[in-house]
């Protein structure tokens, strides 16, 4: 089955002459979760505008279900919802009015059942009467999510969808999250909260200065470029590192009771095997030991301060 956002050769330059986006080329699969990622300024919000029909390319194209964004604009935008980064809505509407006008600019026929069940999913009902400046931060941010859900759109884009939300809304958001894409729905987000990204995410994408670094697996992303650390309790504190040991760049830690040693376990030879010898042979009694696998965003963080692409 085809991809349902397929972006192809795709650059932006603005007329300043600033280069946002540099020959993106990516395929977003049908119901799932795919998480870009990337510093301020790296393009996701432009690639995002770009698929949204908010923004035009310089160069490239964009299919969304099979529909060019720019020859059959109302077909490929009538299947997208957006949640933007910024809170942008007529502050004395109430939220029933809102999503049903949200669902009304798109030619939808009236389905109050729909909505109802919308505004349940995002604990909203009980607000369907408030004036959106009465609502709190988060609140608000529901409310946009409900928005960009009225149409019933197969992909639905979330740009920093919990910036400013408490902890609790936002675990009920990605509940949400997690049943639309069980009923098919296609989910595209970019967040500054990774650990989201690494709980959520089928597939992560990489983002810096303009370019796509890296798309893969959230998995095996882990399993490629994540690196191991294993940690090695002591039987005898102590005060420095043995010298026979200083090839394997330990670390001393936990007050002299801990050696810390870091390995890349795509390596032909981790070292662990040879370490645990040294260790034996220099008279160090190890008490315990456990591994630790790299976070994605300490891999994130690898990726977009390493060379990455140039400008």
């Amino acid at each position: 089955m085809p991809p349902i956002i397929s972006i192809q050769n795709l650059s932006k330059t603005y007329a300043g002459g600033f280069q946002a986006l540099k020959t993106i080329n990516l395929a977003i699969e049908r119901s799932e979760i795919f998480a870009l990622l990337g510093p301020n300024g790296a393009g996701k919000t432009t690639l995002i505008g770009i698929i949204c029909g908010l923004v035009n390319p310089t160069i490239g194209s964009v299919t969304v279900d099979g529909h060019d964004i720019i020859r059959d604009f109302r077909a490929a935008r009538s299947l997208i919802g957006l949640v933007p980064q910024e809170v942008m809505m007529a502050p004395f509407e109430t939220v029933w009015a809102s999503i049903t006008m949200s669902r009304g600019l798109f030619n939808k026929p009236k389905d109050p059942a729909y909505l109802e069940k919308v505004l349940r999913d995002l604990s909203l009902w009980d607000k369907r009467d408030a004036k959106v400046v009465t609502l709190s931060g988060g609140m608000k941010r529901r409310v946009l999510i409900a928005k960009a859900l009225s149409h019933e759109p197969k992909i639905l884009f979330l740009d920093e969808p919990t910036a400013g939300v408490d902890v609790e809304l936002r675990k009920d958001m990605w509940q949400v999250v997690q049943n639309l894409r069980a009923s098919g729905v296609t989910i595209i987000l970019t967040t500054h909260y990774i650990e989201e990204a690494e709980e959520m995410a089928d597939r992560v994408g990489v983002i810096n200065r303009g370019e796509i670094v890296l798309v893969e697996n959230k998995a095996e992303l882990m399993r490629k470029l994540g690196k191991k650390r294993l940690t090695l309790q002591v039987g005898e504190r102590l005060d420095a590192i043995p010298a026979a040991l200083s090839a394997f760049n330990l670390t001393l830690a936990g007050d002299g009771h801990e050696l810390v040693y870091d390995y890349d376990t795509q390596a032909e030879r981790t070292g662990v095997a040879t370490l645990l010898g040294e260790l034996s042979k220099s008279g160090v009694r190890i008490r315990d030991l456990h591994t630790t696998q790299s976070s994605l965003e300490e891999i994130f963080v690898d990726l977009v301060q390493g060379p990455g692409p140039q400008p």
